[in-house]
């Protein structure tokens, strides 16, 4: 099992690797107010999530101190509220004029897109299937019912924590958004940005008692063709609850 792991944990290393191979040309700072992201099915399929928490009994620094990177899972449920909280974390809305998000973006391009894909019994009172976050209502849509989680798992180079998670989030990057003002440049600024949600979803999992891991050794093309949603994958993070609770 253990060399299973360090065989796994080596796979992501070298994927990351390999994304960090940028080309860096143009370098200039202009600012662009929020796109619309077009949705992908009809008002019909969408969720409203309940309103997101602002305060916790967990400072920010002891989030910081007691994050880590978690692949032993209950075989639990959330809750629709925790789930509305880890999609605020990673793309939620924090300023209405200009449509700031919770993570910082390179000339407000917002390049990121958040699937999940709910397991069966995943999310308490939800259908199993993949969804997409609509950040500017805050709401989910469906892309597909269906339980995804073994396909994504097999995906993922069979990481087993990946199908043992009532959910995973799917962080897809539509380069254009951000490269079209910055040329090559944007490459880098995109992945800074995946960058910033990724530890986003681990300081909120803290807060919320939840526990997670950000996965990049995974099948690009598999992983497209399960979501069905835009953009390339660039993260899968499954999140669960943890089999022992937080200490240091």
């Amino acid at each position: 099992m253990l060399t299973r792991r360090r065989l796994l944990l080596a796979l992501a290393s070298a994927a990351a690797v390999i994304a960090a191979g940028l080309s860096l040309t143009q370098l200039s700072k202009p600012f662009h107010k929020q796109e619309e992201v077009e949705s992908t099915v009809k008002a019909e399929g969408r969720i409203k999530l309940p309103e997101p928490s602002y305060e916790s009994r967990v400072s920010i620094e002891k989030a910081i101190l007691l994050r880590r990177s978690r692949r032993e899972y209950r075989d639990e449920p959330i809750t629709l509220k925790q789930l509305s909280q880890l999609l605020w974390a990673a793309q939620g809305i924090t300023e209405s004029r200009y449509g700031f998000r919770t993570v910082p973006s390179a000339g407000a391009t917002y390049p990121l897109e958040v699937y999940v894909v709910v397991k069966s019994g995943g999310v308490e009172g939800l259908e199993a299937g993949i969804y997409h976050y609509l950040p500017k209502t805050h709401e989910i849509e469906l892309v597909k019912l269906g339980d995804y989680s073994r396909e994504l798992m097999k995906a993922s180079l069979d990481q087993e924590w990946v199908g043992a998670a009532p959910i995973n989030l799917v962080i897809n990057a539509v380069y254009e958004r951000t490269t079209r003002h910055y040329g090559d440049r944007g490459v880098r600024y995109v992945h800074m940005e995946v960058g910033h949600l990724g530890q986003n979803i681990y300081l909120q999992c803290i807060s919320l008692g939840l526990a997670c891991v950000v996965v990049g050794a995974f099948y690009d093309e598999e992983v497209k063709r399960i979501v069905g949603g835009v953009g390339e994958p660039l993260y899968v993070i499954p999140v669960a609850v943890p089999v022992e609770p937080w200490k240091l």
